[in-house]
């Protein structure tokens, strides 16, 4: 993987601005925080953020990649105060599972999701490399 950080500019905190992969690309859908049974746990966003994260690292499985793997990601929230205000606890979930910050992301606030108890959806897209 190649981070892509033009002459000049800064390091940006907690991501990257681009990066440059070959290989197997793995597109995984939005993910929300209830479990593999569909089954919320939490109404607390950074709980639902782990969970979200978690449910990542098991879809990457079943293709045999991994964190590591990860080059995109898109989060959508209900509520950016709410994200804001989470980022300790968002931050300590994202290390413990992904670890990886030369990730390129993009977070949004949405009206609202598909599931009413969701606060968060988390696209990812991977690539084993050749």
């Amino acid at each position: 993987m190649q981070v892509l950080l033009p002459q000049g500019w800064p390091r940006p905190k907690g991501y990257a601005n681009g990066v440059a992969v070959r290989g197997t690309q793995i597109y995984v859908a939005g993910m929300i925080g209830w479990d593999g049974q569909g089954v919320f746990h939490t109404d607390d966003l950074a709980g639902q953020v782990r969970q979200a994260l978690q449910n990542v690292v098991d879809v990457l499985a079943e293709a045999g990649a991994g964190p590591q793997h990860i080059v995109r990601m898109t989060w959508y929230v209900k509520d950016k105060k709410e994200y804001v205000a989470a980022y300790p606890e968002i931050g300590r979930a994202y290390r413990e599972l992904i670890g990886n910050f030369n990730i390129a992301m993009t977070a949004v606030q949405v009206a609202d999701l598909v599931e009413d108890r969701a606060k968060v959806e988390i696209e990812v897209t991977a690539v084993l490399p050749d």
